[in-house]
């Protein structure tokens, strides 16, 4: 698709991969790829609810807790294979179509389960959507944090977990509204809505499109450039801020490269061991803090406590509303209060009420039906606004491009393997020790709370490319093209991009225009003002206070080089982005139709007819 474009006095040209372009693609993009999220929380509060549906038990043969343990376990084991091989589809075919197989897999998943005739056929069903789900939710938050600009990324990784969320309480409320039903169809219905919200993914897929850092870690340049400006430039491949973000993005490329960068997982232990704890650790409390006590085993929890049947479903739907809204403050909060402060925060306000809720069972009063259902409300608030988010966070966001696929993947397997435990143990807990049960989340909040003190580094406002800033373990991240010089001199140096908002983080007064990028500025037009085109470098930010002396990182990158040796100019020349005639051709090729490129530069006759010559030459 192509048009003229009128930008900054100057006749462009937009190159389209997408009818939707700039801020319509970017949002859709974002709200669509959360669908993805929306069905894991769907599938996972389906069940709840419909294993207290009379009618259910009775198709089911009454199954006793191990059975029904094990039919909602099994889930996360099929999530737990997949992830791993998510992990290294997503890096060999690209996130878009990894989130395509998922979204086929879970639409084949849902029709087992809706059609089963036993309880073993209905456990495959959820084993095979398990498996959709390893793939949708290892790639979804990798998409979102590839295509999400750094000072709002955990804006929009809270929002995307909000949508989980909504899925969690669409499920409940679902099933509420087809409990009416006076047979079984009451839980059958539901079962179909989750099939045809699969269908929607999977058709989806077809508009929605690659994220710019996977092409262009695979040499797709002409494609990533396109794909850039489809997002941040309204199609138009010739915008100077869309250039500077493809410069961005292949220098970290490059950089990985010279470094020596692999995709193994070996070279994954060995050289990001501590991003990869980090990661692991976030989604491994994120589960053993007791969510998924609550989100599979609500209904069971509210009916001990006294409220029976479908009032035991209805303050499950109450409690999924107040799930939903405590998702929305960490949009406001993750990127101005930070990532550690919510967590620390979120495992005091979910252990302390999960003690309550144990303590009162144990004291089984007139108060415990109340206060059981208040402690666990409160729990559910605690991780909405905390570990909900942030924990699928982390992974996408800390992991560098080489191998954010595979420790994503790792990641991933590590909260579905503690999903797994569990899913798979609470009913026989609850059946078995009843009160204690809840003795055993608490406590792992209270150790979280510790860990993210001491293990986990505060990395708002950081982007995808200076992350090493914070962990000590990226050497070499500066600028080639920043200082307009392909020497790496001790000037060039000073200037690198790895540490520069790290540094500026220490700085009393910051210059907000300084942290302009193609991609903030195509989810806040406002900013696109000529006048601070000068500082809309890639990778460097110009220093308020240059007397602030460099982090540790900064010196083992500085030593990494002989700062005597100019650059390769191939290596220059690999940062900057396709020319426009070459992706003038790419187009030709692709759409095989050479009448579309005399019909594209006759447009551009008018204001620059010698190279419209040359082009068709």
């Amino acid at each position: 698709m192509v048009e003229s474009c009128h930008h900054s006095h100057l006749n462009h040209i937009q190159i389209k991969e997408s009818f939707l372009v700039g801020n319509a693609l970017l949002n859709f993009t974002s709200i669509f790829i959360s669908l993805g999220v929306f069905l894991f929380g769907f599938e996972q509060g389906l069940m709840s609810s419909l294993i207290t549906n009379k009618y259910f038990k009775d198709y089911y043969h009454n199954p006793n807790p191990a059975t029904i343990g094990f039919m909602i376990s099994i889930l996360e084991i099929g999530a737990l294979i997949s992830s791993f091989i998510a992990g290294r589809i997503g890096d060999l075919v690209g996130r878009k179509k990894t989130i395509r197989y998922g979204s086929f897999i879970f639409v084949i998943g849902a029709l087992i389960q809706a059609t089963s005739p036993n309880i073993e056929i209905l456990s495959t069903g959820r084993f095979i959507g398990g498996i959709a789900i390893g793939f949708l939710t290892t790639i979804v938050p990798v998409f979102q944090s590839e295509i999400s600009p750094s000072e709002s990324r955990g804006f929009f990784a809270c929002a995307e977990f909000t949508g989980n969320i909504v899925g969690y309480a669409a499920s409940i409320w679902t099933d509420y509204g087809f409990s009416f039903i006076e047979s079984n169809l009451s839980w059958k219905c539901p079962l179909y809505v989750q099939l045809a919200m699969g269908i929607l993914l999977l058709l989806g897929t077809y508009i929605i499109v690659e994220t710019p850092r996977w092409l262009l870690n695979h040499d797709h340049d002409l494609e990533g450039m396109i794909v850039i400006a489809d997002m941040y430039a309204d199609g138009d491949v010739e915008d100077e801020h869309a250039q500077n973000e493809y410069r961005n993005i292949k220098e970290s490329v490059l950089i990985d490269r010279v470094e020596g960068g692999e995709r193994s997982y070996q070279y994954l232990f060995k050289r990001y061991a501590k991003r990869l704890s980090v990661a692991c650790f976030g989604l491994l409390f994120s589960q053993m803090n007791g969510i998924n006590l609550i989100s599979y085993y609500a209904p069971m929890i509210f009916e001990s406590a006294g409220w029976i049947g479908r009032q035991a479903i209805f303050m499950t739907g109450i409690n999924s509303i107040i799930y939903v809204i405590s998702t929305i403050p960490p949009w406001y909060l993750v990127d101005s209060w930070g990532r550690k402060p919510l967590l620390q925060l979120g495992a005091l306000v979910m252990g302390i009420p999960l003690y309550i809720a144990g303590y009162s069972l144990y004291l089984n009063d007139t108060w415990t039906a109340a206060v059981v259902v208040t402690s666990i409300i409160v729990a559910n608030f605690g991780f909405g606004f905390s570990w909900g988010g942030i924990g699928w966070l982390l992974p996408s966001e800390i992991l560098p491009l080489s191998v954010r696929s595979k420790g994503a993947a790792l990641a991933t397997a590590t909260n579905w393997l503690s999903n797994f435990i569990v899913g798979l143990v609470s009913p026989i807990l609850l059946d078995q020790i009843k009160w204690k049960t809840y003795l055993i989340p608490a406590t792992s909040c209270m150790i979280s709370f510790f860990a993210v003190w001491y293990l986990f580094p505060e990395t708002k406002g950081l982007s995808l490319e200076e992350m090493g800033s914070v962990f000590d373990d990226k050497s070499s991240i500066f600028s080639y093209h920043g200082t307009g010089s392909t020497n790496l001199s001790s000037n060039s140096i000073s200037n690198y991009g790895a540490t520069s908002e790290r540094r500026l983080s220490n700085v009393t007064e910051i210059d907000n225009t300084n942290q302009l990028s193609a991609a903030s500025m195509a989810r806040n037009p406002a900013t696109m003002r000529p006048e601070l085109d000068h500082l809309l470098t890639t990778g460097v930010k110009p220093l308020s206070n240059p007397s602030i002396k460099p982090v540790k990182s900064d010196t083992a990158s500085i030593s990494s080089f002989d700062t005597n040796v100019p650059l390769p100019s191939d290596v220059v020349e690999e940062i900057e982005p396709p020319s426009l005639e070459r992706i003038l051709k790419y187009k030709v090729k692709k759409q095989n139709g050479p009448n579309w490129l005399q019909k594209l530069l006759s447009k551009r006759a008018t204001t620059n007819d010698e190279e419209t010559n040359r082009l068709i030459e």
